[in-house]
């Protein structure tokens, strides 16, 4: 029982360890119209339109956002599931008796 509880402390500790380093790792998605900048616990830290919005067409702004902005999240999507890897996964605990 004594050896359950430290596992799950050490899990703890473990997730909370990642968790910070997820939070301060930035990553960044962009394409000829904008740049998203995203932490890789999907806090999106910044958006960046590059050149003037009001010469630019609004449904192509508009979809280069969407779509950087998706890209942005899948990528910390796959950096925190690396990390995740590394860390040994939620298996870890493996809920044998």
């Amino acid at each position: 029982m004594f050896d359950k509880m430290k596992e799950l402390m050490e899990m703890k500790r473990k997730m909370e360890e990642l968790k910070r380093e997820l939070d301060s790792l930035e990553l960044a998605a962009e394409d000829s119209l904008v740049k998203v900048t995203i932490t890789a616990s999907q806090e999106i830290k910044k958006v960046e339109i590059k050149g003037e919005p009001a010469s630019m067409d609004k449904g192509k702004l508009e979809a280069s956002v969407a779509d950087t902005v998706n890209r942005a999240i899948r990528q910390s999507q796959k950096t925190a599931a690396e990390r995740m890897h590394k860390l040994g996964g939620l298996g870890a605990l493996g809920g044998q008796a």
